[in-house]
């Protein structure tokens, strides 16, 4: 990472974590430069990427602005401000209703799309998920069995337009209990049957599940 790039980071911090709230005025180019010991150039770098995702906006002769994140244009910063301590409600309900619309669609195509090895891949992630000795080993199988269902739409886009949520996937509570596996299995049994429309229902009932789960910190 360049060092733009990672004080545009740092800002990014800055601005979720309410040490600049939406309209705020972030300091000057100057006092950027000497509070991260930074050259001025980078720090217009490093602005000059939060202007491109609309994070903050220039009002020239007055400064930098810090914009609310509704006004956001990229789905990194709006998904960090929905994973981090203390979120608005408002931005973490908006990324999971976003990321349902998406994946229960994923696993609509994946049911009629989905090939012997697709399933093969899929039966082998639920198996570890049930056999997961530690909530660690349970993550990673159950984000590789969501993985699965991508690929298992054939489609090279999908896995594109997937990738921003798998922080987002990364970072929710672990899901352990039987109800979890449950719904796991209900969903492979769907796309299975290739019942498209059951694994869209499916899929958007295992989302609400998680979206209801209280955040850790």
């Amino acid at each position: 990472m360049s060092l733009p790039e990672e004080l545009s980071e740092q800002l990014l911090g800055s601005i979720i974590d309410g040490t600049y709230p939406p309209g705020a005025a972030l300091p000057s180019e100057p006092e950027l430069a000497e509070l991260f010991s930074m050259s001025r150039l980078t720090v217009r770098e490093a602005v000059k990427a939060l202007r491109v995702q609309n994070v903050v906006r220039i009002e020239r002769g007055r400064g930098t602005y810090v914009n609310p994140p509704a006004e956001w244009t990229s789905l990194h910063p709006m998904i960090r401000a929905a994973t981090s301590p203390g979120a608005d409600p408002e931005v973490v309900a908006g990324i999971h209703e976003a990321r349902r619309m998406l994946e229960s669609g994923i696993a609509e195509l994946a049911t009629i799309k989905r090939t012997d090895a697709d399933l093969r891949r899929l039966r082998e992630q639920l198996r570890n998920m049930r056999e997961a000795g530690t909530p660690e080993a349970h993550a990673t199988a159950h984000i590789a069995f969501h993985q699965a269902i991508v690929r298992a739409t054939g489609n090279a886009f999908v896995p594109l337009l997937f990738e921003p949520f798998m922080r987002l996937l990364a970072e929710l509570p672990v899901e352990t209990d039987r109800g979890a596996i449950a719904r796991h299995e209900r969903l492979l049994t769907a796309i299975e049957a290739g019942d498209p429309a059951e694994a869209r229902r499916v899929m958007a009932a295992h989302l609400r599940s998680q979206q209801n789960r209280p955040r850790t910190a």
